[in-house]
């Protein structure tokens, strides 16, 4: 997917949205990044004068990760926010890999002098984080199979998409408030994008010649429905798990 500097993305916070709104104060060319989040892939254009922390508020607006919560690695090796992108031989067409940094010591402290009732909801989304961080391994696992064009169970493809729909109800069933409001609101969009993957896998595997446009289709779709108009869009879950996918406006 495609990602200029000028969007702002209406979920980020006052100052998220600045920060990303200055952006567009640095004129001149730009260099184009293809950044490699898990199973999805952000195609950026951003200055060359850029820092690694400017790209990072860039990438929020797609991942949905806070920029203290990105890491990016560039051959191999893991960028400070200081850097800059022509300074570090960062150019056009460069690839970048972003993962999720682990919690500092700082936001474990911080998280404990929460408000015991959003504490208690940040656990519960933490646990519902270890159980879609297994699954996430089982669609890498999935996914490395199909491009490696080797046989799989059909029924992989559904049983991965069930399990993905029992942690969104999981998700719904958590009252939120503050920062655990937008913990939930990050995990949830983590799992739609690995639902996206799922209905992309599955139709690569029956047809490898299937035009990608599919998969465009679909994440134009979940964008569609993030911006709050339209309605989700149809997976390969069950009829049982129709309900949450009605409901997933409210995490917004």
């Amino acid at each position: 997917m495609s990602l200029g500097i000028q969007p702002q993305n209406p979920n980020l916070t006052g100052s998220q949205s600045q920060e990303a709104a200055g952006a567009g104060c640095h004129a001149g060319p730009t260099v184009r990044l293809s950044v490699t989040h898990g199973l999805k892939q952000y195609d950026v254009s951003v200055p060359p004068q850029f820092s690694i922390g400017e790209l990072k508020k860039v990438l929020a607006q797609q991942s949905g990760l806070d920029p203290a919560n990105q890491k990016l690695l560039f051959r191999g090796k893991e960028k400070e926010d200081s850097e800059l992108l022509h300074m570090s031989g960062i150019k056009d067409m460069a690839r970048l890999v972003l993962l999720e940094a682990p919690r500092s010591q700082e936001q474990v402290v911080e998280e404990e002098k929460m408000d015991p009732e959003v504490a208690q909801a940040c656990e519960a989304i933490a646990r519902v984080r270890a159980e879609v961080d297994k699954l996430a391994d089982k669609v890498s696992t999935l996914e490395a199979a199909v491009n490696g064009h080797k046989k799989v169970d059909e029924k992989e493809f559904t049983v991965l998409t069930e399990l993905l729909m029992i942690q969104l109800l999981k998700l719904d069933g958590i009252e939120v408030e503050g920062e655990a409001r937008v913990q939930r609101k990050n995990e949830v969009k983590r799992i739609q994008n690995m639902v996206e993957a799922m209905d992309a896998l599955k139709a690569r595997y029956n047809n490898p010649f299937l035009d990608q446009s599919r998969s465009v289709e679909v994440a134009t779709q979940w964008a569609t429905f993030d911006s709050g108009s339209g309605q989700a869009p149809q997976t390969h879950a069950p009829q049982s798990f129709s309900q949450v996918t009605e409901n997933w406006e409210r995490f917004d």
